[in-house]
């Protein structure tokens, strides 16, 4: 699976594309392969703020709830709301399907964050 060079992504397999100072989030391929059917994702209401690093939501799968953890410090502007009636939509465009949309409290956040070469050398390393 090629992982999107434009993204950036963390080793607890979130991926953040960023365009200025918002920014969409997801989980990566790996995650979602790693996790089986996704049956229910809970996530944040529009106004919360994020903490880089800090668990915002979960995924759960048919073998195990996953918390998520923010790729950057912001505030949620938008949810993807299909997600919560279709959450197999991550198992099936993992990259296409966002779960939050975010303004940015410091783009130089995303310094800190891997590329898609080394997101997918650190998924095969963990393999």
């Amino acid at each position: 699976m090629a992982y999107p060079a434009n993204f950036k992504y963390t080793k607890e397999h979130e991926w953040i594309n960023a365009d200025g100072k918002t920014a969409s989030v997801g989980i990566t391929h790996h995650a979602q392969e790693a996790l089986g059917d996704i049956v229910f994702v809970e996530l944040p209401k529009p106004g919360t703020d994020l903490t880089k690093g800090k668990s915002f939501g979960s995924v759960e799968s048919v073998k195990a709830v996953s918390d998520l953890y923010a790729p950057a410090s912001g505030k949620v502007m938008e949810v993807n709301d299909d997600l919560a009636t279709a959450p197999e939509k991550i198992n099936s465009d993992p990259h296409g399907s966002w779960m939050v949309k975010i303004t940015l409290m410091d783009p130089n956040e995303l310094k800190d964050l891997l590329s898609a070469a080394d997101y997918e050398k650190f998924v095969a390393e963990e393999g």
